[in-house]
Order: C-alpha cells, then sequence, then structure tokens
C-alpha cells in the first residue's frame, strides 16, 4: 500500500541548524563555521551519550551545552555573543523548499508532521519562525518519552499518535543516522543528502534518496 504520511525530523531536515551562526557570521569571526559544526555535532553526541546512559537533559539545555563547548573550544568568538546565538536557534530559518513541499504534500491528501528531538517549546518557536504551522497536522517530540533518537522505541511515538502501521509512513531527514533509525522501526525512510554525503549505514538503507525536499511529491512510495 502507498504511504499514507509524511513525517519530517525537524533539524537540518527542515530547519537549517547553522543558520543561527550564519545570522551573527560578521561578529562571530573566522571560526564561525567551525563553531557551528562543532556546536551541531556536540549536540547530538550528547543526545546519543545521555540516551546509551539512561539519562535525560532536554534538547533545548544540550543546545546551550554544546554552545559553550564550541565557544570554549574555539576562543576566537566572544562569548558574549552566546545569547544571541540561542535566540537565534530558537528562530532558525526552514529551508526555501520546506513550505511548498509541505502544502503540496498536503494538497495531495497526505498527513504531514514534524517528528524530532527538540522540545515542545523549541519546535512551537521555529515552527512559528518559520510560518509552517497551517501545513503541519502533528507535531510530536520525543520529550515526552524522554529518550533520544535512534532509539527504536521513540519511533513508536509516531505511529501511536497517527494510528497507522510504520510501513504507511514515509519519514524524512537529513540525517543519515536517523534514517538508520527509521528503517530499523520500519518506516519508509527517505533520506535528503544535500550535501551529497557517502552512505554511512548501508545495512539499513533509505527507500529513496533526494538531494532537496522538493523532489519529495514525486516520490512514488
Amino acid at each position: 500500500m502507498p504511504v499514507r504520511a509524511f513525517i519530517f525530523d525537524a533539524y537540518g531536515t527542515l530547519f537549517d541548524v547553522h543558520a543561527a551562526i550564519a545570522r551573527h557570521r560578521a561578529a562571530v569571526g573566522p571560526d564561525a563555521d567551525r563553531i557551528s559544526e562543532l556546536w551541531r555535532a556536540k549536540q547530538l553526541e550528547y543526545t546519543w551519550t545521555l540516551s546509551a546512559m539512561g539519562r535525560y537533559e532536554d534538547f533545548e539545555r544540550l543546545t546551550e551545552r554544546a554552545l559553550d563547548f564550541a565557544l570554549a573550544r574555539f576562543p576566537s568568538a566572544d562569548v558574549n555573543l552566546k545569547a544571541a546565538l540561542l535566540n537565534a536557534y530558537q528562530e532558525l530559518g526552514a529551508y526555501p523548499d520546506a513550505r511548498p513541499t509541505l502544502e503540496s504534500l498536503k494538497a495531495a491528501g497526505f498527513v504531514t508532521g514534524i517528528f524530532s528531538n527538540g522540545s515542545p517549546a523549541m519546535l512551537n518557536a521555529a515552527i512559528a519562525a518559520a510560518k509552517i504551522g497551517p501545513q503541519l497536522d502533528h507535531v510530536i517530540s520525543i520529550h515526552e518519552l524522554r529518550v533520544y533518537k535512534p532509539r527504536r522505541e521513540v519511533y513508536a511515538l509516531v505511529t501511536t499518535a497517527l494510528k497507522v502501521a510504520a510501513s504507511d509512513v514515509a519519514f524524512v531527514s537529513s540525517n543519515r543516522w536517523d534514517v538508520a533509525g527509521a528503517a530499523n522501526f520500519g518506516f519508509q525512510p527517505v533520506w535528503v543528502n544535500r550535501a551529497k554525503m557517502p552512505d554511512a549505514y548501508p545495512a539499513l538503507r533509505p527507500v529513496a534518496v533526494v538531494s532537496d525536499l522538493a523532489a519529495l511529491p514525486g516520490l512514488a512510495l
């Protein structure tokens, strides 16, 4: 049977995680790109490490901790920018193809939604800033379970909320580890490989690989 829902990861898929640093690039200075990359890497590392240890801190706190680490690692940046950068992260810009893609999928009759590590407050702020709320039927956070992706049990939050089978869901993510987790759960995962990265999880393959979100409405799933 064809899929009934398109559910999206948020950070890195709909929202540009590097937009916060980009908004203050001149003030951050010459290490802006490296700080942004490290900020994101540590943020994800914290989620995986805490989940492996059976511990939990919400995503907003981990985002702040990761920024603290990145700013300490690159002292060329002014630590007084921290508040501005965290505020910018609350209102990350959506990729240009996000809203039109969601509109096209809804017009075609698909259920749409977000499933994210982000806390409800963070997700609501980002959705409002991107003005994509009307295009989303569901916004689901792992915060309810207090365990981060890609643990298998967290993906069941989606099937429970939508009251569908895993195979009814096309799960869309730009994060290859998240696509692997979705495949492991039984979703039909789609990898948005904007950066043309090599495949790191060949045993847990996506059903489709696209270079941007605009390709989604034309997929035969």
